[in-house]
């Protein structure tokens, strides 16, 4: 059987078996790499990956002899065995200057078992280890610098690992070859007993009891065949099978050196490295992580990521490779470059992986998870600035200048088929959602550019907003939603202002005021009061209803719903029909936060479930009112759960049409429990905020026609960038904000009428003051409304309610 007829047995879609591999050991090199590259761009897509680096080389010394290697060496004189902390931390903090957010500590293996200095020094350090010392270097580093310690240590007992565990992200150690033949005499293994297969195989195996995102792979051309490559990959898929710790596997090629034993052996060429790479992403799932440094192949670059490698590891622009002092880094504008020509976009990751990072609980010690919250956005890839909702920092230029750059953008082919799809109003799945939710570059412009597309169709030019006020009747609440600095009480988290709890006269008076100020609605929402029955809410609907009879009443979120009845004890649709009865005209769609009970559970554990939210909206809409839909993100959460709420609310509008908008609402981070006790990252990154206005416009499309942004959270840049992007609405004037200024957002109170109409404006749109259910404002009250901006007190607006 020829090597090209056994080729099409190869799927992307299917890893092979040993026996497959085994076959394609001749195979043809080019189709070979072909599949190994679909098979990598079914899981990475467009995108290449990389940790901006420190090395820091925590001794030389070694008990081993590999016959390969030049970075141990035996004791010099003059020189210490061991760098010091504070020479460890400025080499740190020389990389923390440079962008750098890995620390990569690389050293000997137990050289105290050989060297007598060693021993000594270490003594003098008060440490009996150096995998004792390694871990003080890596807490002192992380500590001072912020720097993400990832560390090569060698072999390591379970104990070792827990120990190193508490100040790393990442640990790894190199199998190199399952091959027992280079442990004999005159192989490159050959008096080193810490390369023995089956040790390092242990060290591997433990590290994933002790759920240790981990780093391993293979070292080719140091006299293993083929087959034991094979081998060698195959026995590093069976423990990852077993843990799922491996977050990457190196294919590193020898490259002989002077001064070495093997200074004149033969270095693999650059087919018998592809052959490699290729062999091990068609062995690995999709997902898996291959990497191969750049520095030891030179000039060939493409051809690596044409063999199915997704990343190139880490790269310093401060520090030498070490291990490999012949061959200095690329310069990252060159690794960009390189990658581009290649059809890939380079994107930075942290020393633990962005899957890994999505998982903190699970993967990362406790002392360090709110360094990697701090760091990182909802795919656990790293973010690129400083901004956060409700701040005041400057807008990315990044994605503004992506957003200008939208009209202009060739829609990228990864992306087409689900923007074509939503462009006809089919509806989008799980997947195809959350790879538009991943988008960077070329990918969010277009995606921008869809979103804003199927705006201009639906709504024109037109940009709404309502004059409303605030009415936030009580902070004081017994529910414990871990987001939440708005609620105050002992069964709270008490965290900033007092208590309160209106009085029906203070509803009223304020209901008043806001029709005298040109509001057509007051929203109404609180805590959940203790003392609260469905009656209180009875209560001040009839209340608002005698004082402004033609106030429209847009108040009591499910969760509101659902505890009224519940306190009643009569059913749901009941009490709302009895709301109904008493003024509530709409209700707002929050208490959603994240539609999925796998991020409640931590998010708001005591709070309406998924399932009940759904079914409190349900029921609302049978009865003929109408609610906002919204999403609160940015926290805990990942992208599939954005994609579950978005498809959730997308088939509740279907079965009942009720949903009048989407309002997504950035978490603010600065005063909200969770974040404060290092449990949740500071909010969406811009890009995410910008993508979830232009996701749900494609996801919702055509069933709810009005996606809108807050400007409390985001700002009035930050809005005006959102029309670029599918929003056609900016929700209320407000006039009493206080939940996101609770948790610490900085932009106002009230946003004027003028104010508004000017953002609109700036944005080459047409203002439009609407009602709750999108009608047109009344003159009467648009004017008193602008009137009541400027300081004027209009004299239809002496005595309320109006008739």
């Amino acid at each position: 059987m020829t090597a090209s007829s056994m080729l099409p047995d190869i799927s992307p879609e299917r890893r092979l078996t040993r026996h497959g591999a085994l076959a394609l050991i001749d195979a043809d090199l080019a189709t070979l790499m072909q599949a190994a590259a679909a098979r990598r761009d079914l899981a990475h897509g467009d995108h290449v990956s990389y940790s901006r680096k420190v090395f820091i080389p925590l001794t030389q010394l070694c008990r081993d002899v590999c016959h390969y290697c030049t970075f141990a060496h035996p004791p010099r004189a003059g020189e210490k065995a061991f760098l010091s902390i504070d020479e460890m931390v400025a080499i740190a903090e020389a990389g923390k200057a440079a962008g750098c957010k890995e620390a990569l500590f690389t050293l000997g293996d137990k050289p105290e078992l050989r060297y007598r200095v060693a021993r000594e020094e270490l003594e003098a350090l008060g440490h009996p280890t150096t995998l004792s010392y390694l871990a003080e270097a890596a807490r002192e580093v992380f500590r001072r610098t912020g720097l993400l310690p990832h560390i090569n240590p060698g072999l390591m007992s379970g104990e070792d690992i827990a120990a190193l565990r508490r100040v790393s992200v990442s640990q790894g150690i190199m199998l190199e070859s399952v091959s027992e033949r280079l442990m004999q005499k005159g192989a490159a293994h050959h008096g080193s007993p810490d390369k023995q297969p089956a040790a390092r195989i242990e060290t591997i195996r433990l590290a994933g009891e002790h759920a240790v995102p981990f780093t391993s792979g293979i070292l080719i051309g140091i006299g293993e065949t083929r087959e034991e490559r094979i081998d060698s990959l195959l026995a590093l898929r069976d423990l990852n099978d077993l843990y799922g710790h491996l977050q990457e596997v190196i294919v590193q090629n020898f490259r002989p050196k002077p001064g070495t034993r093997m200074a004149d052996a033969v270095a693999p060429d650059l087919d018998d490295h592809l052959w490699t790479i290729a062999i091990a992403r068609l062995l690995f799932e999709p997902a898996m992580n291959i990497q191969a440094p750049p520095n030891l192949s030179p000039g060939a670059l493409g051809r690596l990521v044409a063999a199915g490698i997704n990343d190139w590891g880490g790269v310093s622009p401060v520090t030498p490779d070490h291990v490999n002092p012949e061959a200095p880094w690329p310069h990252l504008r060159v690794l960009e470059a390189a990658t581009r020509a290649a059809g890939k976009n380079l994107t930075e990751r942290l020393a633990i992986y962005p899957s890994y990072a999505q998982y903190p609980v699970r993967w990362i010690d406790q002392g360090l998870r709110k360094a990697v919250y701090d760091l990182v956005d909802g795919e656990g890839a790293p973010r690129i600035d400083d901004w956060c909702p409700g701040s005041v920092t400057a807008l990315p230029a990044r994605e503004a200048g992506l957003l200008d750059k939208a009209p202009h953008v060739v829609t990228p082919s990864r992306i087409a088929p689900a923007l074509a799809k939503a462009e006809r109003g089919i509806a989008l799945g799980e997947s195809e959602i959350v790879e538009l939710f991943r988008a960077r570059g070329d990918d969010f412009a277009a995606i921008c550019r869809a979103a804003d597309d199927l705006r201009r169709q639906m709504n024109g030019d037109t940009v709404s907003y309502v004059v409303t006020r605030n009415i936030n009747y009580t902070n004081i609440c017994s529910f414990k939603c871990q987001f939440c600095a708005f609620s105050k009480g002992k069964m709270s988290e008490n965290l900033r202002g007092k208590p309160y709890d209106l009085g029906m006269d203070e509803i009223t008076r304020r209901a008043s005021e806001a029709w005298a100020r040109g509001a057509s609605e007051v929203c109404m929402q609180g805590g959940i009061h203790p003392s609260y029955t469905g009656e209180k809410y009875l209560e001040i609907c009839r209340a608002v209803k005698a004082a402004v009879p033609q106030m429209h009443v847009h108040a009591f979120s499910p969760l509101e719903i659902h505890q009224g009845a519940q306190t009643l004890g009569v059913p749901v649709g009941e009490f709302l029909s009895r709301l109904k009865e008493a003024g509530l005209g709409t209700l707002p769609g929050t208490a959603a936060e994240i539609l999925d009970d796998e991020v409640r559970d931590t998010l708001c554990h005591d709070k309406i479930r998924t399932g009940e939210w759904l079914a409190v909206m349900r029921a609302a809409h049978r009865l003929g009112f109408r609610s906002t839909s919204t999403i609160m993100f940015g926290h805990i959460e990942r992208y599939e759960h954005w994609a579950r709420h978005l498809i959730r609310i997308r088939d509740l509008q279907i079965e009942t049409g009720g949903f009048t908008e989407f309002v997504p609402l950035p978490f603010v981070h600065m005063e909200a429990p969770i974040y404060l006790k290092g449990r949740s990252r500071r909010g969406p990154t811009f890009r995410e905020v910008i993508l979830m206005h232009a996701v749900a416009r494609l996801v919702l499309h055509p069933h709810i026609p009005n996606i809108q942004a807050s400007w409390v959270k985001l700002g009035a840049e930050g809005v005006r960038r959102c029309l670029s992007a599918g929003v056609n609405d900016l929700g209320g004037t407000l006039m009493d904000e206080t939940i996101s200024r609770s948790a610490g957002a900085s932009h106002g109170q009230e946003m004027t009428p003028q104010a508004m109409e000017a953002i609109i404006y700036a944005a080459g749109r047409v203002p439009h003051q609407r009602t709750t259910l999108y009608g047109t404002a009344p003159d009467a009250l648009r004017d008193r409304s602008f009137a009541a901006a400027s300081g004027i007190r209009p004299a239809s607006a002496q005595a309320a309610p109006c008739h």
